[in-house]
């Protein structure tokens, strides 16, 4: 399904993103490798044995930018213009490689643009879960998007 246009999106408008993905330790090497990140505690496992969680934690990063990729099919897939900016971001629980990470998505506000007339304001509140249920990352994020022509 390709996202949906301005005019589509009501505050208060729920989606339970269908698709889901299992985060690998190759997922978590790759990027902290591909962003310069360093910290033992996403890539040194026998550093991590002796930490409180016992082995390496998923870079938050990558999860909130897989629970914001899972919304896309569902709601901006060819109708975003740009981010706006994210806020309110936390982490209440850590990720692992082998959890699988679901999100749902929340419209929150919505608001015509002021300097452009082919677009509007989306903000989204963005969930990610993991396979117990536990909310793993929240973001509130505004959207540019595109409003359905003529």
């Amino acid at each position: 399904m390709a996202g949906l246009w301005f005019q589509q999106f009501s505050v208060g408008q729920i989606f339970e993103h269908e698709i889901r993905r299992t985060v690998t330790e190759a997922d978590n090497m790759w990027f902290s490798n591909a962003t310069c990140n360093p910290a033992a505690i996403h890539i040194d496992a026998e550093y991590c044995k002796g930490t409180e969680f016992g082995r390496p934690l998923v870079n938050s990063i990558f999860t909130l930018g897989l629970v914001i990729g899972l919304s896309v099919q569902d709601t901006t897939l060819g109708t975003t213009i740009a981010n706006l900016g994210m806020t309110d971001t936390r982490f209440p629980k850590p990720v692992f490689a082998g959890d699988t990470i679901r999100s749902r998505t929340t419209v929150t506000a919505s608001r015509e643009s002021h300097s452009r007339p082919n677009a509007g304001i989306i903000t989204f509140l963005h969930q990610g879960f993991n396979q117990r249920d536990e909310e793993v990352c929240t973001c509130t994020r505004q959207a540019l998007m595109l409003r359905q022509p003529d």
